[in-house]
């Protein structure tokens, strides 16, 4: 068994790490370039619930391959990326109050003032809109110091 100073030291070893691979990175996606893991974007606003895109819908923005489940959430995506596309790239919401670039898990979200925010777990989701203002003025000041001015 690990001893608990240990398995805290990899954890912490595991986040630097994956903190390094996307420090340039100006959308979190993965390895085949994928935006959202291939979650749609606009789903969150339209159907109230992330659902997976598909191949047969696609658009580049950003370095970023986007997918969406039908052609009319790629049409609206395509007019106005911006009013869809996640916060801070799409990197977890909590951790960019911090100043940190962390992936996400798309199942982790919550919509604010009109934006959509994600997370790497459900629970610092929730714990990230209780306080709003002030976790969106953190990780908006950190993403214009770490965000995309790298």
């Amino acid at each position: 068994m690990f001893a608990p100073r240990a398995v805290t030291l990899m954890a912490i070893c595991l986040i630097v790490f994956a903190l390094d691979a996307r420090a340039g990175e100006l959308v979190n996606k993965d390895g085949a370039d994928l935006a959202i893991k291939g979650y749609d974007p606009v789903a969150y606003f339209t159907e109230g619930r992330p659902i997976a895109g598909v191949p047969e819908f696609e658009q580049t923005w950003h370095d970023a391959v986007w997918r969406f489940s039908s052609a009319e959430h790629l049409r609206l995506f395509a007019r106005d990326p911006e009013r869809y596309a996640p916060r801070y790239g799409g990197f977890c919401a909590g951790a960019m109050a911090n100043g940190w670039k962390v992936t996400v898990d798309p199942e982790a979200w919550t919509i604010i003032d009109g934006k959509l925010y994600l997370s790497f777990r459900k629970d610092l989701i929730k714990r990230f809109a209780q306080d709003p203002v002030e976790n969106v003025a953190k990780a908006d000041a950190n993403w214009q110091r770490i965000g995309h001015s790298e």
